[in-house]
């Protein structure tokens, strides 16, 4: 959803980086690399450490290098099955990076267990939101639906993390967890009923 409504903007506003960073002989993947090393170490070392301001702030910053080795791909004419691959799975680890790390700063000290469960459970419910919508683009079917997609669950941990950080009270933050779960449950449902229906309509064209 997010996705979507964005993505215009963010294109125009770093194609001119992307542009720049070609020239400067620079690869897409290189991007990818560099940008997920930024946003694992925001995750693993400035949230563990309890900066959830600053951990937030840099994942903010490195998480756009997801549009900018975009841009540089298709500005190189260099789009295909490898970039993606491997655009789609450091996302993976940069997410689990992310929420690895909430949940041992508040089993820590944060001391807020129940903030670090909420974490953990996102963090699952994340990935099979990923998962399914992998799957079925695996078997021809398409899943890009739903309420929590991946930029959606970013941006509103990102956010709540950041300003919990500079004193917002954590159960904002707990609430926001619940929310994620909640809504991340909703999507995998809503992928798995689409994906349903296009199996049903297969069937039906087949005559079996």
């Amino acid at each position: 959803m997010l996705n979507r409504h964005a993505r215009g903007f963010f294109t125009s506003l770093f194609t001119p980086i992307a542009r720049w960073l070609l020239k400067m002989g620079v690869s897409p993947d290189a991007v990818t690399i560099v940008g997920t090393a930024g946003v694992i170490f925001g995750g693993l070392v400035l949230y563990p450490l309890g900066h959830l301001w600053w951990g937030s702030l840099m994942i903010a910053i490195f998480a756009f290098s997801d549009v900018v080795d975009g841009i540089m791909a298709r500005l190189h004419g260099r789009s295909g099955g490898w970039g993606n691959f491997l655009d789609s799975s450091l996302d993976r680890l940069a997410d689990g990076a992310i929420f690895a790390g909430i949940t041992i700063w508040f089993f820590t000290g944060g001391g807020d267990p129940a903030i670090g469960f909420a974490a953990v459970i996102c963090l699952v419910l994340g990935m099979v939101v990923s998962y399914v919508r992998a799957k079925a683009e695996s078997l021809g079917y398409s899943a890009s639906v739903g309420i929590a997609e991946r930029a959606e669950r970013l941006a509103s941990v990102l956010l709540i993390t950041g300003l919990t950080g500079l004193g917002l009270p954590q159960v904002v933050l707990f609430a926001t967890l619940v929310l994620l779960a909640i809504a991340s449950v909703i999507t995998i449902v809503q992928r798995m009923a689409a994906v349903h229906r296009q199996a049903l309509a297969d069937t039906k064209g087949t005559g079996i």
